[in-house]
């Protein structure tokens, strides 16, 4: 998709396909501060895997996670002037709904390259709250995540629904693919300073806390479920 960009401070515009042009100025500055791309993700509260969709130009985040990169990276900002004539791409068949995907699938989602592939859901499910465009749903496993003391508890069959881009933040639930696991795992993001845990909010869960490294990746933050009677 093209746009009319300007960077703000300067008064030229021009016709740029933003995926093309910010991502060249946003590695080119991580390099010079010698930024990883884990360490991006952590500033910004995002996964590592959407900042590796991003600068590759699998995925094409909105103007405002740009300009949020840009500026944690010390780089201008910027703006639209507005939509160019150009062609558009279609949009995907099933647009308004989320695909219903496996837990080996969301293990893997960091390396997906389209949201609604054909074939890759079992189901597509309406979604009744604001969500970006690589949300997906996932059907809950097990009982680590019901908490019959709380009024954010989990059954086992529920669906809930995972924004890769939204970001997490201590207390957030989260999808993550642990090391050396090829399936992700549904717990809850405790921080504590520069250390983070994966807690089960089941009371009578025997091992409620997993500590988490830099090796693991959050693959989204769960924003609803959804309950079949």
């Amino acid at each position: 998709m093209q746009y009319d960009l300007c960077v703000d401070g300067f008064s030229t515009l021009r016709n740029i396909a933003p995926m093309e042009k910010w991502t060249d100025l946003a590695k080119s500055k991580m390099r010079e501060l010698k930024i990883t791309q884990e360490r991006l993700a952590e500033r910004l509260g995002v996964t590592q895997g959407a900042i590796g969709h991003w600068l590759s130009g699998r995925r094409e985040p909105s103007i405002e996670v740009i300009n949020k990169i840009l500026r944690e990276l010390g780089l201008p900002s910027l703006s639209v002037q507005g939509p160019s004539t150009g062609n558009t791409d279609p949009a995907p068949a099933n647009r308004g709904n989320i695909p219903l995907i496996s837990w080996v699938q969301a293990g893997a989602f960091h390396e997906a390259t389209e949201a609604y592939a054909p074939g890759m859901a079992e189901a597509y499910l309406p979604c009744p709250t604001q969500h970006g465009p690589w949300t997906f749903a996932l059907k809950v496993r097990g009982q680590s995540m019901f908490n019959p003391h709380s009024p954010k508890s989990f059954h086992e069959g529920e669906m809930i629904y995972v924004d890769p881009d939204r970001e997490a933040e201590n207390g957030s639930f989260v999808v993550v693919k642990l090391v050396d696991e090829q399936e992700a795992t549904f717990k809850q993001l405790v921080i504590e300073g520069a250390r983070r845990y994966l807690k089960a909010i089941n009371p009578a869960w025997p091992e409620p806390f997993i500590e988490i490294d830099g090796e693991a990746q959050i693959v989204g933050v769960v924003i609803g479920k959804y309950a079949q009677f």
